[in-house]
């Protein structure tokens, strides 16, 4: 079973409405390629494009929800909206968990309201920003490097009181530190070791323990060139596996693919399908009970509720 924390399929079909989510070739996750890898839970996350203007940003996020569930959940039996453990435990074996997340704060601006509609609508993770500043945090590429905002640290609060995982990927450093410190839920749903490849999107290893001594989870993600300068392969997401295990993360990592959110691939790792190969990779180097850790049960143990 895979519980993969992080694709952008829902930004693609609200890209251009004319694409299948059935089996289209232009979309990295489809219902075909979940039903292939025996996919158990797929996060589907809300990203609002840089050039949208502020004040539709709301309204491209409720779109996005509305995509969701009459596109994927609506089209699909095999397909069931899932919020809690409870919830996924419920699933038929060849059913498939969809769960929504958000990647940033930029759809709420400063309305605490908006965040609480998306909660109330089933948004399970919330990613406090994306790579640049907004009214909660600043992110891995704003200059200034600043932390969380008064608003920032209200946000998390009302994270913890709806028992909904704070996603640190793509913060500052200053804004992760900060965040770790006040959320009860902290993950990073796609972030790689910045000591095996040092961009500015990756955890350094004194953040990926202290999420671990926070219980929290980070999800190894397949973006090339957060895991390495090179030409990326399969190869390289076992290094960042294996380093993040040794820092004792072995019951706090999975996978956040990042799927249908970049352009280039990882060799091997081209759509969801891919994880047929790495689950035969994580078959020769681990033991059954710690891949179905990886590729599973670490996130699902990690669910809030």
């Amino acid at each position: 079973m895979i519980f993969d924390a992080h694709c952008d399929a829902l930004m693609k079909l609200w890209k251009n409405r004319s694409l299948s989510f059935a089996d289209s070739q232009e979309l990295h996750v489809t219902f075909q390629s979940l039903a292939k890898t025996k996919s158990k839970v797929q996060c589907f996350a809300i990203y609002i494009p840089e050039y949208i203007p502020e004040e539709a940003r709301f309204t491209v996020a409720l779109e996005m929800v509305d995509l969701f569930f009459e596109h994927i959940i609506g089209r699909f039996p095999a397909i069931k909206f899932v919020q809690t453990k409870s919830d996924i435990d419920a699933l038929a074996d060849d059913e498939i968990g969809a769960m929504l997340t958000l990647e940033g704060c930029e759809a709420i601006g400063t309305n605490m309201v908006k965040l609480k509609t998306l909660l109330r609508l089933g948004v399970m993770s919330v990613g406090l920003t994306w790579n640049w500043a907004n009214a909660v945090a600043d992110g891995a590429w704003e200059e200034r490097g600043a932390g969380l905002t008064r608003f920032g640290k209200q946000v998390i609060a009302q994270l913890n009181e709806a028992k909904r995982w704070t996603d640190v990927s793509h913060l500052s450093e200053k804004a992760f530190w900060e965040a770790v410190e006040i959320a009860e839920f902290p993950i990073a749903s796609h972030s790689n070791a910045y000591a095996l490849c040092p961009h500015p999107r990756n955890l350094r290893d004194e953040q990926i323990r202290a999420l671990i001594e926070k219980n929290g989870m980070i999800g190894i993600t397949f973006v090339p060139y957060f895991l390495t300068t090179k030409q990326a392969s399969i190869a390289d997401v076992l290094r960042h596996l294996d380093h993040v295990c040794s820092l004792g993360g072995e019951q706090h990592v999975g996978f956040g693919s990042d799927f249908d959110g970049i352009d280039e691939t990882t060799l091997g790792l081209e759509n969801t399908r891919g994880y047929e190969t790495l689950v035969n990779e994580l078959q020769k180097r681990y033991a059954a009970r710690t891949v179905d850790r990886f590729l599973f049960r670490n996130f699902y143990d990690h669910l809030p509720q």
